[in-house]
């Protein structure tokens, strides 16, 4: 039996990188079609297309067995979204900036007002802290 394990481990070790490649490319079709769906329209066209060909690539490429494929149509997609991404990092920041268009009215920067209740841990040292 501890023969047969041996012999296999090497099918199995491949095996399990097909299926680690193949969940990664799947769950990367899948966010970004996702972030696509809700900031696709802040693209220039061309980017867009980009992304949708990438995104067509790796759907073909999860379809078959190979996994030097599904590799280069992962990094293709990756290459592919870092203008979504990018767009996503600009809005995130502005949104950030104090009297931003977008930001969050009413919030200091600077900590909680007077009087506002703060939620916090707290540990009773009872006669610890003598």
């Amino acid at each position: 039996m501890v023969k047969e394990a041996e012999t296999n481990a090497a099918e199995d070790t491949k095996r399990k990188q097909e299926i680690e490649v193949r969940n990664q490319t799947d769950s990367l079709v899948y966010s970004t079609e996702r972030t696509l769906t809700e900031h696709g329209s802040k693209l220039a066209e061309a980017d867009r297309k980009a992304i949708d060909d990438a995104m067509a690539e790796a759907r073909e490429a999860l379809k078959s067995e190979d996994l030097e494929r599904m590799k280069r149509a992962q990094e293709s997609l990756t290459r592919a979204s870092h203008k979504l991404a990018e767009i996503m990092y600009r809005e995130a920041q502005a949104q950030s900036q104090p009297g931003a268009p977008g930001a969050p009215q009413g919030q200091s920067p600077t900590g909680p007002k007077e009087g506002e209740v703060v939620d916090a841990d707290f540990e009773d040292l009872g006669e610890k802290k003598k």
